[in-house]
């Protein structure tokens, strides 16, 4: 069997390693349109904080026999022949082809916009970092996800940033207003100025114009207004699109012998914006491809999103938005917010079910509500007591790995326990890069190192202690 795979980021680069463990002998070229070798995109704000290279965030090689052509942009799609064509006037034919290319940055339209850089890929990164090393200062537009990363990266780097963003507060698609607020003092304690319902009508060569007529000096702006999914490719190929490309629960497209991951792919009216369902849509299709589980079905993703940044930790899930005013009023919430600490914590529940979180500041507790979150299982008597380690006697801190049983999850993105951390090391793997090749662990959000890192450290000394 010939595979393509046309794509080389987070979701086109793990299908591959997936086909590959699965299958030795199927045939696998995957096209990517960056020259240089995948990298983790969400780790990339540690890279302009300074606090981690560009060959840190790197992910895992290829295992042998996975072809990968870098720099070559695939510019068509012959259904008919199953062959698709590259901008270099090569050709490459294929029994399955896999689609996994991502999203593009939304531009807005308004003058001088071709002035800011758009912080999307690590060459924008690069970008950014030359531009910082002769600005004074630096304005990011748009307070989601992406737009708090970057500018906490920048200010992490001693640069005054300010960001701006549209709505009444901040990431509002996942946090509700007062979440929102204690995010801005927290990034303010970071040297971010944050301002939120305001409106960028221009950029101008050294400055930000505001709908107000008010101008921000600054010789550096990025851009974070958002993503869309790269769908021309599969609308040229006559494939069925909407915003994504549109795929069923095989993760097909309208084509059977076409398939869609990751931040292109449409699944039941969504199009997932975070790695972790790109992850889970590619073991999917690679069960699927190799036969390993013809019954295989991606169902959906429970989404998670998380930021972890120097005095800044989230973790946010679920309907976050839902208050006890709720018109169904089935909804029960249980809050805690401390804002003098830069802590709020929020738990949604439904039916003795959690159904959303918003974890803010130092949260012990966030892997156990994740999985009871993930898993949709029925609450402790008190929920209140989730909110405080204190109360959980299944609490396990993450610096003290002699309390944490072999079955605890340290990588809730790859699923990756103790266990397995310790049962890589006893096979060798002695320092966190060998354990995230074996593993995968720390590729994912980046938020479990520390963990890992003392898992390693505490196993080190163990031996140590014996010999």
């Amino acid at each position: 069997m010939r595979l393509v795979v046309i794509g080389n980021g987070m979701a086109g680069a793990r299908l591959a390693d997936e086909v590959r463990a699965r299958d030795k002998d199927i045939q696998i070229t995957v096209f990517g349109a960056e020259t240089r070798r995948p990298y983790n995109r969400v780790l990339l704000s540690n890279v302009l904080a300074g606090t981690a290279s560009p060959e840190q965030v790197r992910l895992p090689a290829h295992p042998e026999g996975v072809t990968t052509r870098l720099g070559v942009t695939v510019t068509a799609i012959d259904r008919r022949t199953r062959t698709v064509h590259t901008g270099d006037g090569a050709s490459e034919p294929y029994d399955v082809l896999v689609l996994a290319t991502g999203s593009e940055p939304l531009v807005p339209p308004i003058p001088g916009a071709t002035r800011a850089i758009a912080f999307r890929t690590m060459d924008d990164c690069h970008r950014i970092l030359e531009a910082a090393a002769t600005a004074t200062s630096a304005v990011v537009v748009g307070g989601g996800l992406l737009g708090v990363e970057a500018a906490r990266g920048l200010a992490g780097r001693g640069m005054p940033v300010t960001l701006l963003h549209l709505a009444g507060h901040l990431m509002d698609r996942q946090l509700d207003a007062e979440a929102g607020l204690v995010l801005g003092e927290a990034l303010a304690g970071l040297g971010v100025a944050v301002r939120t319902a305001v409106q960028v009508t221009a950029i101008h060569p050294h400055g930000v114009e505001l709908a107000t007529g008010e101008i921000l000096a600054s010789e550096l702006v990025v851009l974070a207004c958002g993503v869309r999914p790269m769908v021309s490719l599969a609308k040229d190929a006559g494939l069925e699109v909407n915003r994504g490309v549109v795929v069923d629960d095989h993760m097909r497209t309208s084509d059977p012998a076409v398939y869609a991951i990751g931040e292109c792919a449409q699944h039941d009216g969504t199009v997932y914006g975070l790695v972790a369902p790109a992850w889970e849509q590619a073991a999917v299709v690679a069960d699927l491809i190799t036969g390993a589980d013809h019954a295989a079905r991606y169902r959906g993703s429970r989404l998670v999103t998380r930021l972890k940044a120097r005095s800044v930790e989230l973790a946010a899930m679920g309907e976050t938005h839902l208050n006890d005013d709720d018109p169904a009023g089935e909804v029960e919430v249980v809050r805690f917010s401390h804002r003098a600490r830069g802590i709020y914590r929020k738990l949604v529940i439904r039916n003795d079910r959690l159904v959303g979180a918003i974890l803010l500041g130092d949260a012990p507790t966030v892997g156990t509500l994740t999985q009871l979150y993930d898993r949709g299982g029925p609450l402790p008597g008190d929920p209140a007591g989730l909110l405080f380690p204190s109360s959980l006697e299944h609490a396990t801190p993450a610096d003290s790995p002699v309390r944490m049983p072999d079955s605890a999850r340290v990588c809730e993105c790859n699923n990756v326990t103790k266990g397995r951390i310790r049962a890589c090391w006893e096979a060798g793997a002695r320092d966190t890069a060998a354990v995230a090749a074996a593993t995968r662990a720390t590729t994912g959000c980046g938020s479990c190192r520390d963990a890992v890192e003392g898992i390693i450290g505490w196993l080190c000394e163990q031996e140590e202690v014996r010999a």
